[in-house]
């Protein structure tokens, strides 16, 4: 990485500091607006850049068309996101071309001289870099941003192109060399948007990844494991509780990774128990989860109290073990089926979802096969099906043997309709249970209420309901991929 001589830290603050407020009393602030795209904890890395800027007076546009500025929150975990990355950006330049677009996220990270040279963007700026955006927005009135090409890309270097030394000593970083995840800066702010529209926050308390499956790019463009601390996590909750959220998400690049860079060590399960005793979350969601991840200890916490949704995400990739092994995932087929099993035994209604990686280099139609018998014996309620998609630098990308495009479709193809054929079983055993839902909000002219179970169903339930609103619903039927069914309680 190159290095850059920079003044004192303490002299390098009191700049930072004096330009900042010199920037705010000599001009408006700008108007922004961030664009996301790829996983929850993008998503949340865009929450906690919206929070800071709003912070800090900024303004949200209410379209891309209309603000001083654009954040492209990017992802590269496949070919198809860094093509849709390069066309919104394309779009938006077309559509306001003053607009100063900042891109960042994983692909900025990955290859941020591709999205450099893209028209109509200012700076790329890398995951490594992210939380210095608010810094950039807020150094130069709206009217004074440089021109592209982009001239600021803080991911191997600090910076590339010119820029004045004020600017660049405003938004230097404390560690511009070696590994640059190293820093311990944690954008984090639930994410308020999405399924429910405001109605379930989804709170990200864990970025970054220290294992290495040979498909990934993701621990190459988010670094090492890292936790928001414990505190931290149940201030966040206590205050989503406080504004009347009745459902949270907890989210994470590797969930289960929770709390093992922190001093002291925390275990994930320990702050499932912290949430429960210090907060009043009423049902608390987990998303991804690896499946070493969970334990007989975790399976039981879950199975102790309604206040943990009754859902695993497991992510599973292959169910031919020698796929698993070329992909450098940490288990084989028969250890995963052992934690589906103990989740039966304990939650015998609980949804178990997973992920599977269709046409992995090398793999023939007896791994194909064999991983399509694994998930028929197995109770999976739903699946989340990927065609593979080559990374580069990963392991996978220089691996021979790839699998031909139109077989991957095909067999993409088959575990989707593996998957719906497992989630109608699902649906259908739940006929003529009472579930505990949690409604959403639904549209103006609907006679019933969309709402979600604990165990991750749709479920319409007859009459208008305000959404957040917990209710025990008797299913009687099905309609499509919904259940219907009715409460006890009286509608509006």
């Amino acid at each position: 990485f190159a290095a850059i001589h920079l003044p004192p830290l303490g002299v390098l603050r009191a700049e930072r500091t004096r330009v900042f407020w010199t920037s705010c009393l000599e001009s408006p602030m700008p108007t922004f607006f961030i664009e996301q795209f790829g996983c929850r904890a993008t998503q949340a890395d865009g929450a906690a850049l919206e929070r800071q800027l709003r912070g800090r007076g900024c303004t949200v546009a209410p379209q891309a068309a209309a603000a001083d500025f654009v954040v492209i929150n990017t992802c590269t975990v496949t070919a198809a996101a860094d093509a849709q990355a390069r066309e919104s950006i394309r779009k938006l330049h077309a559509q306001n071309p003053a607009a100063r677009v900042i891109v960042t996220g994983c692909y900025a990270q990955r290859a941020p001289e591709e999205l450099a040279a893209l028209p109509g963007v200012s700076w790329v700026v890398g995951n490594s870099h992210k939380p210095q955006i608010p810094d950039l927005v807020c150094s130069l009135p709206a009217t004074q941003f440089p021109a592209s090409p982009a001239n600021f890309v803080p991911t191997g270097a600090l910076f590339a192109g010119a820029m004045t030394a004020q600017h660049a000593a405003l938004l230097s970083a404390p560690i511009l060399t070696g590994d640059i995840f190293e820093q311990k800066l944690f954008l984090a702010a639930p994410v308020l948007g999405g399924e429910g529209n405001h109605t379930r926050p989804v709170l990200k308390i864990q970025d970054g990844c220290n294992s290495r499956c040979s498909y990934c790019v993701i621990p190459f463009v988010r670094g090492k494991s890292r936790s928001l601390p414990p505190a931290s996590v149940i201030e966040e909750l206590q205050r989503l509780s406080a504004a009347g959220h009745r459902e949270m998400v907890l989210s994470g690049i590797n969930l289960g990774a929770y709390g093992r860079d922190l001093s002291p060590r925390v275990e994930f399960i320990d702050l499932l128990r912290r949430i429960l005793h210090h907060t009043g979350v009423e049902r608390l969601r987990i998303s991804s989860i690896e499946p070493m991840d969970v334990t007989r200890d975790l399976i039981a916490l879950f199975a102790s109290t309604e206040r943990i949704a009754r859902h695993f995400h497991m992510p599973l990739q292959s169910g031919a073990d020698r796929i698993l092994a070329a992909m450098h995932r940490w288990y084989r087929a028969e250890h995963y089926a052992r934690r589906v099993e103990l989740i039966r035994e304990h939650l015998p209604h609980a949804a178990v979802g997973a992920d599977v990686i269709a046409g992995f280099p090398g793999e023939t139609d007896a791994d194909h096969a064999a991983t399509l018998a694994f998930i028929e014996r197995l109770p999976f309620t739903y699946l989340h099906v990927f065609s593979f998609s080559s990374r580069p630098g990963t392991r996978a990308a220089t691996l021979p043997n790839e699998v031909p495009a139109a077989t991957i479709k095909q067999r993409a193809r088959e575990l989707r309709a593996l998957g719906e054929s497992k989630s109608a079983a699902f649906r259908r055993s739940q006929i003529g249970r009472t579930l505990q839902v949690l409604t959403l909000r639904r549209d103006a002219d609907a006679a019933s209420t969309p709402a979600l179970s604990s165990n991750y169903l749709k479920v319409s339930v007859d009459g208008v309901w305000p959404p957040n609103h917990p209710l025990d619903v008797h299913t009687s039927g099905e309609n499509g991929s919904c259940l219907v069914g009715h409460s006890a309680d009286s509608p509006l």
